[in-house]
């Protein structure tokens, strides 16, 4: 009884040993594609899926503007995708304060792409205020980052 589970046993290490050389040879295997066109991952891995302000400021800075000018080429490239960018205020403030400030951002950063030529139909907002950090901590650091207009595939 033994030496039949052994014998099954060498032949599945057998034809498993077989299936990774014929894949080794036709370059089989784990694909490395990277990630769906069009998709979020692909928004975020190739175009960056978010812009940063000033302490107060709903205003684009430079650095978001080239981000901005990428996010319209992709969706230029992908007419069906619809976004949502969500503005993002850091922690200090009140609510209130917070969730208009998140507001104009996100609005900025739609009213921008909107410039480049992305349909206003195409998109919409919403502000988190400081609801949402995307980086924990009572520091400038994490407060630079929280500071934010995300945009994500819907």
């Amino acid at each position: 009884m033994n030496t039949k589970i052994f014998g099954a046993l060498a032949a599945v290490a057998l034809l498993a040993a077989c299936a990774t050389q014929e894949q080794a040879a036709t370059g089989g295997g784990a694909t490395t594609a990277g990630p769906v066109p069009g998709s979020q991952e692909d928004l975020v891995a190739n175009v960056g899926d978010r812009v940063f302000y000033d302490f107060n400021s709903a205003t684009v800075r430079a650095d978001g503007r080239g981000t901005l000018d990428r996010q319209a080429a992709w969706l230029a490239q992908y007419p069906s995708v619809n976004v949502l960018v969500a503005g993002n205020a850091d922690e200090r403030g009140t609510t209130e304060y917070n969730l208009a400030l998140g507001q104009r951002r996100a609005n900025a950063a739609s009213n921008y792409l909107r410039a480049k030529g992305v349909a206003a139909a195409r998109m919409n907002t919403i502000s988190y205020g400081k609801d949402r950090p995307t980086a924990m901590g009572s520091n400038e650091q994490a407060w630079a980052q929280n500071r934010n207009a995300i945009t994500s595939v819907r």
